[in-house]
Protein backbone atom coordinates (compact mmCIF):
# COMPACT_ATOMS: atom_id res chain seq x y z
CA UNK A 1 0.00 0.00 0.00
CA UNK A 2 1.36 3.40 -1.00
CA UNK A 3 1.80 6.04 1.67
CA UNK A 4 2.39 8.87 -0.83
CA UNK A 5 -0.92 10.52 0.00
CA UNK A 6 -1.02 9.52 3.66
CA UNK A 7 -0.70 12.49 6.00
CA UNK A 8 2.19 12.31 8.45
CA UNK A 9 1.64 11.75 12.14
CA UNK A 10 2.16 14.70 14.49
CA UNK A 11 5.60 13.41 15.53
CA UNK A 12 6.73 13.29 11.87
CA UNK A 13 5.68 16.84 11.00
CA UNK A 14 8.39 19.40 10.37
CA UNK A 15 7.39 22.92 9.35
CA UNK A 16 8.32 23.92 5.82
CA UNK A 17 9.97 27.31 5.37
CA UNK A 18 7.29 29.81 4.32
CA UNK A 19 7.36 31.24 0.82
CA UNK A 20 4.55 33.75 1.16
CA UNK A 21 5.89 36.39 -1.22
CA UNK A 22 6.71 33.76 -3.86
CA UNK A 23 3.15 32.42 -3.79
CA UNK A 24 1.76 35.93 -4.30
CA UNK A 25 4.32 36.77 -7.02
CA UNK A 26 3.43 33.58 -8.92
CA UNK A 27 -0.32 34.27 -8.81
CA UNK A 28 -2.32 36.19 -11.38
CA UNK A 29 -5.69 36.07 -9.65
CA UNK A 30 -7.12 35.89 -6.17
CA UNK A 31 -10.09 34.02 -4.81
CA UNK A 32 -12.56 36.31 -3.05
CA UNK A 33 -14.91 35.47 -0.21
CA UNK A 34 -17.60 38.10 0.35
CA UNK A 35 -20.96 38.39 2.09
CA UNK A 36 -23.98 40.53 1.35
CA UNK A 37 -26.00 42.64 3.79
CA UNK A 38 -28.04 39.57 4.82
CA UNK A 39 -24.90 37.50 5.45
CA UNK A 40 -25.24 35.37 2.31
CA UNK A 41 -21.78 34.20 1.20
CA UNK A 42 -20.34 34.49 -2.29
CA UNK A 43 -17.12 33.08 -3.72
CA UNK A 44 -15.50 34.54 -6.79
CA UNK A 45 -12.13 35.51 -8.21
CA UNK A 46 -10.45 38.45 -9.84
CA UNK A 47 -7.14 39.17 -11.57
CA UNK A 48 -5.05 41.55 -9.48
CA UNK A 49 -1.87 43.57 -9.17
CA UNK A 50 0.09 44.01 -5.96
CA UNK A 51 1.48 47.49 -5.34
CA UNK A 52 3.14 48.03 -1.97
CA UNK A 53 1.21 45.09 -0.48
CA UNK A 54 -2.17 46.44 -1.51
CA UNK A 55 -4.04 44.33 -4.01
CA UNK A 56 -5.98 46.07 -6.76
CA UNK A 57 -8.77 44.53 -8.78
CA UNK A 58 -10.81 45.88 -11.69
CA UNK A 59 -14.31 44.43 -11.44
CA UNK A 60 -17.76 45.05 -12.87
CA UNK A 61 -20.28 46.62 -10.52
CA UNK A 62 -22.81 44.18 -12.00
CA UNK A 63 -21.01 41.29 -10.28
CA UNK A 64 -22.35 40.14 -6.93
CA UNK A 65 -18.92 40.19 -5.30
CA UNK A 66 -18.35 43.82 -6.33
CA UNK A 67 -21.54 44.96 -4.60
CA UNK A 68 -20.54 42.97 -1.51
CA UNK A 69 -17.04 44.48 -1.49
CA UNK A 70 -18.46 47.99 -1.73
CA UNK A 71 -21.29 47.55 0.77
CA UNK A 72 -19.49 45.57 3.47
CA UNK A 73 -16.02 47.15 3.10
CA UNK A 74 -14.37 43.86 4.10
CA UNK A 75 -13.76 40.42 2.64
CA UNK A 76 -11.41 37.48 2.55
CA UNK A 77 -8.91 36.83 -0.23
CA UNK A 78 -6.95 33.68 -0.93
CA UNK A 79 -3.97 32.67 -3.03
CA UNK A 80 -3.66 28.92 -3.55
CA UNK A 81 -1.24 26.66 -5.39
CA UNK A 82 -2.55 24.82 -8.40
CA UNK A 83 -3.87 21.34 -7.61
CA UNK A 84 -1.58 19.82 -10.23
CA UNK A 85 1.45 21.28 -8.41
CA UNK A 86 0.40 19.93 -5.01
CA UNK A 87 1.81 16.67 -3.67
CA UNK A 88 -0.98 16.35 -1.11
CA UNK A 89 -4.45 17.75 -1.83
CA UNK A 90 -5.14 18.31 1.89
CA UNK A 91 -1.97 20.34 2.28
CA UNK A 92 -2.08 22.71 -0.70
CA UNK A 93 0.04 25.80 -0.26
CA UNK A 94 -2.27 28.75 0.44
CA UNK A 95 -2.40 32.24 1.86
CA UNK A 96 -5.60 33.79 3.18
CA UNK A 97 -6.14 37.36 4.32
CA UNK A 98 -8.86 39.34 5.98
CA UNK A 99 -9.01 42.58 4.00
CA UNK A 100 -10.72 45.94 4.06
CA UNK A 101 -11.77 47.52 0.79
CA UNK A 102 -11.48 50.96 -0.74
CA UNK A 103 -12.84 52.08 -4.09
CA UNK A 104 -10.31 53.98 -6.21
CA UNK A 105 -11.62 57.06 -8.01
CA UNK A 106 -11.71 56.64 -11.78
CA UNK A 107 -9.06 58.68 -13.66
CA UNK A 108 -7.25 59.66 -10.44
CA UNK A 109 -3.45 59.40 -10.35
CA UNK A 110 -3.78 56.18 -8.35
CA UNK A 111 -6.29 54.77 -10.87
CA UNK A 112 -3.94 55.55 -13.78
CA UNK A 113 -0.91 54.01 -12.02
CA UNK A 114 -2.80 50.82 -11.21
CA UNK A 115 -4.25 50.56 -14.74
CA UNK A 116 -0.71 50.66 -16.17
CA UNK A 117 0.37 47.88 -13.77
CA UNK A 118 -2.72 45.84 -14.70
CA UNK A 119 -1.84 46.19 -18.40
CA UNK A 120 1.72 45.00 -17.69
CA UNK A 121 0.44 42.02 -15.71
CA UNK A 122 -2.59 40.96 -17.74
CA UNK A 123 -2.18 42.37 -21.24
CA UNK A 124 -4.41 44.10 -23.74
CA UNK A 125 -7.69 42.87 -22.27
CA UNK A 126 -7.25 45.60 -19.63
CA UNK A 127 -7.37 48.22 -22.42
CA UNK A 128 -10.76 46.82 -23.42
CA UNK A 129 -12.13 46.71 -19.86
CA UNK A 130 -10.96 50.11 -18.55
CA UNK A 131 -13.26 52.29 -20.74
CA UNK A 132 -16.31 50.22 -19.74
CA UNK A 133 -18.21 52.36 -17.25
CA UNK A 134 -19.44 49.36 -15.26
CA UNK A 135 -15.87 48.48 -14.20
CA UNK A 136 -14.59 49.94 -10.97
CA UNK A 137 -11.27 49.57 -9.17
CA UNK A 138 -11.10 48.29 -5.63
CA UNK A 139 -8.08 48.15 -3.34
CA UNK A 140 -7.93 45.14 -1.03
CA UNK A 141 -5.98 46.17 2.06
CA UNK A 142 -4.64 43.20 4.06
CA UNK A 143 -5.33 43.22 7.79
CA UNK A 144 -4.14 39.80 8.98
CA UNK A 145 -3.37 36.54 7.29
CA UNK A 146 -2.53 32.88 7.55
CA UNK A 147 -0.18 30.86 5.35
CA UNK A 148 -0.17 27.07 5.12
CA UNK A 149 2.34 25.03 3.13
CA UNK A 150 1.94 21.54 4.55
CA UNK A 151 0.83 19.48 7.51
CA UNK A 152 1.95 21.16 10.73
CA UNK A 153 3.32 24.05 8.68
CA UNK A 154 1.06 27.04 9.23
CA UNK A 155 2.06 30.63 9.95
CA UNK A 156 0.52 33.93 10.95
CA UNK A 157 1.22 36.67 8.40
CA UNK A 158 0.97 40.45 8.79
CA UNK A 159 -0.33 43.06 6.35
CA UNK A 160 3.16 43.42 4.83
CA UNK A 161 3.27 39.72 3.88
CA UNK A 162 5.84 39.12 6.62
CA UNK A 163 5.62 35.92 8.63
CA UNK A 164 4.98 36.69 12.30
CA UNK A 165 5.24 33.22 13.83
CA UNK A 166 4.73 29.53 13.28
CA UNK A 167 1.23 28.48 14.24
CA UNK A 168 1.78 25.35 16.28
CA UNK A 169 -1.65 24.45 17.65
CA UNK A 170 -1.43 20.70 18.24
CA UNK A 171 -4.26 18.89 16.42
CA UNK A 172 -5.77 22.25 15.42
CA UNK A 173 -6.91 23.02 18.97
CA UNK A 174 -8.77 19.74 19.55
CA UNK A 175 -8.70 18.49 23.12
CA UNK A 176 -6.10 15.82 23.90
CA UNK A 177 -6.90 12.78 26.11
Amino acid sequence: MSTHNTPPTHKEVKPIAPKVKELVANSKSIILGTVDAEGNPNSSYAPFVNIDNKFYILVSFMARHTKNLGDQKKASMMFIADESDSKQIYARERLTFDVTTTQIERDSDQWNTVVEKLKEAHGKVVEVIVPMEDFIMIALNPVKGAYVNGFGSAYFVDENLDVLEHRNDINHGQKQD
